[in-house]
């Protein structure tokens, strides 16, 4: 199940995302979203879980709850319309 989670903190790494989300479950892969030329955070990423339990799992016990001072937002992932 791929999530999105928003309002990451600006220094969060992948490594500290995928380990706080392997409390709800195994964790598959993990992507922070980063601007093309600094190579800084834009504050979102994705993560995928490797069942659709553990993802309702993490969207249950993650969702709104506090991340390096910051409230996640984690939601199920939608699919990018293309134009």
């Amino acid at each position: 199940m791929n999530l999105y989670v928003g309002n990451l903190p600006w220094q969060a790494t992948e490594e500290e995302l995928e380990a706080h989300f392997a409390q709800a479950g195994p964790v598959k892969a993990v992507r922070i979203i980063t601007e093309g030329r600094s190579g800084r955070s834009k504050g979102f990423g994705f993560v995928e879980m490797e069942s659709s339990e553990g993802g309702q799992s993490a969207i249950d016990s993650l969702n709104g709850k506090d991340f390096g001072g910051r409230e996640l937002r984690v939601d199920t992932a939608t699919e990018r319309q293309r134009s």
